[in-house]
């Protein structure tokens, strides 16, 4: 096998440095996914793949991938003849609820909502086709009966499952800032199964539909003795909102084998973060993940050089940058749902999010010189023979694997994108540093990266790849996966 020390060299401080000062600088508006910030980024990793000579999948870098987000257009609430304001009164969320108008004439209250195994909140009403009353939070506790709140789509769901047509929940914090008339992004405009609407209302509003009865329903929810109960009551509830759909993207490219170019190894970072408030705060995400899209990129460059000396990789590496990471592993989702070479011949994910700074927790070993490896005791036990050989050949770093614990409390494992690559069967490794005060922060920037640090892992990254480029045989799948929830 020829040898890669010449080729890991290649990646620098100065380099990663040089890059990421550009990634994670203002004008890149903190990257968020579906804006321009990200896209900009998009832009800047495309033409770096570009300049290197790799190749693109059928001529295009970037794999599209839709993202939709709703604004709202109208939302209006009135309770006999009296008209309520939004955000002052109530408030619609806008991606959890679809357009539609109710007039009813019955407002059913069911206490706090709850139906399970322990509690009934609509014993005694009949719910069906109605419009529903409910409060937040939790019934006081009655014997052994330590309950929390209760989750609200068990909210929706029981009131789902007792035919209501739409809830009225009521909430503190009202008169509240003005919101936001758009809603959060989301990548699948089709559900499975659509609970009632639900609007978030004052106390105020309450005491309209419920009348005299206000106190002695007041008293009965901190007692626990709810009365549950139908109140006439003409109630106009109305909401529209449009839906605009624009796109995303992976940016991918890569570098074909020789006798081996129908395998794969898949190195990956994602390139999003958390956007900005205003014009004034900007999340810059140096470390997260820009120190992992930066590395992908030199990691590119060592592999090119490499050829260029006639030394390339016989299977073929795939660099891909990802995004809505943070929106939850979208990119890499979408990926592995749509994957751009075959999953099955694909040896290896390594996949790299945040490997520039130091975790402040770590109270063991030398904490200038380590990594987290996670997931290389999961899915082949191949991956740590050759994760240790190569860190103990070139590297020696600590590798620290805290967070293989299957009782880790972050579930770091099931957090970042190489997930959606185990969940198919790939057998992976993700580098991690460990969070730190600047974590999802706008002070996580590219001043406070240790870049000597950075190098060496991004190295280790690299022979770690050049081996399982090279070996004889894909890795092994002989470990079963850990099914688990970001």
């Amino acid at each position: 096998m020829p040898n890669p020390v010449p080729f890991a060299k290649s990646i620098t401080a100065e380099d990663l440095k040089k890059h990421l000062f550009i990634v994670a600088g203002k004008e890149m508006e903190g990257r968020e996914t579906a804006t321009e910030g990200q896209r900009k980024a998009a832009a800047y990793i495309e033409n770096h793949f570009n300049s290197l000579g790799l190749l693109a999948v059928n001529n295009n870098y970037q794999m599209l991938f839709p993202v939709y987000q709703d604004s709202v257009a109208k939302a209006v609430l009135e309770v006999n003849g009296k008209i309520f304001q939004p955000d002052k009164d109530f408030y619609v969320p806008a991606s959890s609820s679809f357009s539609f108008t109710l007039m009813g004439s019955e407002v059913i209250f069911a206490g706090y909502g709850i139906s399970d195994s322990t509690r009934d909140d609509y014993i005694g009403v009949n719910a069906r086709g109605r419009i529903v009353l409910l409060f937040s939070g939790t019934p006081p506790p009655s014997g052994n009966d330590q309950r929390r709140p209760p989750p609200m789509n068990s909210i929706i769901d029981a009131a789902q499952r007792n035919g209501a047509a739409a809830i009225l929940l009521v909430q503190p914090g009202f008169p509240r800032r003005t919101s936001n008339i758009r809603g959060g992004q989301y990548m699948n405009m089709f559900r499975r199964s659509n609970g009632p609407n639900i609007f978030y209302i004052s106390e105020q509003i309450a005491q309209e539909i419920l009348g005299n009865d206000s106190n002695s329903v007041s008293q009965g929810l901190k007692t626990g003795k709810v009365i549950q109960k139908a109140y006439a009551s003409n109630v106009k509830m109305e909401f529209n909102k449009t839906i605009s759909q624009t796109n995303s993207s992976n940016v991918l490219a890569y570098i074909e084998g020789t006798d081996k170019k129908d395998e794969f190894v898949i190195l990956t970072a994602h390139y999003d973060h958390l956007g900005k408030r205003g014009d004034t705060i900007v999340y810059y995400g140096a470390d997260d993940d820009g120190s992992g899209t930066v590395s992908i990129l030199e990691l590119a460059e060592a592999f090119v050089k490499a050829k260029a000396a006639g030394k390339g990789p016989r299977r073929t590496v795939v660099f891909m940058t990802v995004s809505g990471e943070e929106k939850g592993l979208w990119g890499s989702a979408y990926y592995g749902d749509h994957p751009a070479f075959p999953l099955e011949k694909t040896t290896v994910n390594l996949n790299i999010d945040m490997i520039g700074r130091i975790d402040p927790k770590r109270k063991i070993g030398d904490s200038t010189n380590y990594v987290y490896v996670v997931g290389d005791d999961k899915l082949s036990t191949d991956l740590r023979p050759i994760s240790v050989a190569m860190n103990k050949k070139y590297t020696k770093l600590e590798l620290d694997y805290k967070y293989n614990d299957p009782k880790d409390k972050e579930r770091i494992y099931y957090r970042s994108d190489h997930y959606n690559f185990a969940r198919k069967g790939v057998p992976i490794i993700f580098y991690f540093n460990g969070t730190h005060n600047d974590y999802h922060r706008p002070t996580d920037t590219p001043d406070k990266i240790n870049y000597g640090l950075m190098a060496k892992r991004a190295q280790l990254i690299f022979y770690t790849a050049w081996e399982m480029a090279n070996r004889n045989e894909m890795l092994k799948r002989d470990l079963q996966l850990e099914v688990g929830i970001r």
